[in-house]
């Protein structure tokens, strides 16, 4: 188990406020991500990650979590930072080399303009959201393979994949969402999201206390009427209705029932036959409901 009394920590959480409420943010953060790991076989002893690095609250915390980990021994792997510059006019590109040379992290950076190549691409007043995820990931699947990597870490947390999900229902016609672990389509890599049980407002507090040089997205952050701020806004008013929503809705994507859901493929509702179900039909109805 996590020693959560031990008070010395690694570097990147170097001045870190003293206040228990950040202590109590701190522990939950890697109780969680470490439990991700766990839950979904993350851990290949002696693997190196790619762990990637846009320079945003949830890459930062990702970064500092799993090098706490390490730190701890409860993380056999190797870990590379990576920050891919996408030639975003006004990026500051000294700072996040800048940041982990003081902190003492292994670390990469790669220059490709795919920022000229989305502007060029994408039809004026669309989003560019796709393309531009598109050419990172081809990016960093190449630098993986580069580095030796057996996986890619990406800092998604428990919102993210909410959306996602909300997205693809609303949007795609389809119950699907980013899974915290994956195999690319090429058959020789891992993605991994540790902060897949992670609230985003947790990410957003320990950033900010841990005053890290955040850097915002200007590419597709400045556009307005994208369907995933058009989803954020609907989850972020359930939650003020009916606070603890978000984690209800995140529990139930752990605990699908095919049997209770119309896809043929995934059950055999045609050979269904009296007597194999072990189960009165209104069991998984809510208790107010039966």
């Amino acid at each position: 188990m996590l020693d959560e009394d031990k008070d010395d920590i690694h570097p990147l959480f170097a001045g870190a406020p003293s206040s228990a409420s950040f202590k109590k943010l701190r522990k939950r953060i890697v109780r969680y991500t470490r439990e991700a790991i766990e839950q979904y076989g993350m851990i290949e002893r002696g693997a190196r990650w790619l762990v990637c690095l846009s320079g945003g609250k949830d890459s930062y915390t990702l970064l500092a979590v799993l090098h706490e980990l390490k730190w701890r021994g409860l993380l056999p792997v190797d870990i590379l930072a990576c920050n891919l510059d996408q030639g975003q006019p006004g990026f500051p590109a000294t700072v996040l080399p800048e940041f982990l040379e003081r902190m003492g992290v292994e670390h990469r950076i790669e220059y490709q303009d795919t920022y000229s190549i989305v502007k060029d691409k994408v039809p004026a007043g669309r989003t560019y959201c796709a393309l531009c995820s598109r050419l990172r990931r081809g990016n960093l699947y190449r630098i993986a393979r580069e580095e030796g990597c057996s996986a890619v870490v990406l800092g998604h947390h428990r919102d993210d994949i909410l959306e996602t999900f909300f997205m693809n229902l609303f949007h795609g016609g389809r119950l699907a969402t980013m899974p915290p672990k994956l195999v690319n389509e090429e058959g020789d890599l891992f993605v991994y999201r540790p902060l897949a049980h992670v609230a985003e407002e947790d990410c957003e507090k320990f950033a900010k206390a841990m005053n890290y040089p955040i850097i915002p997205c200007d590419l597709c952050g400045s556009q307005d009427g994208l369907q995933r701020q058009q989803v954020k806004q609907i989850l972020d008013q359930w939650e003020k209705n009916s606070p603890g929503r978000r984690q209800v809705m995140f529990r139930a994507l752990m605990n699908a029932r095919p049997s209770h859901l119309l896809d043929p493929k995934l059950f055999d509702f045609a050979g269904l036959e009296l007597g194999s179900v072990k189960f009165e039909a209104d069991s998984d109805l809510p208790p107010k409901l039966r």
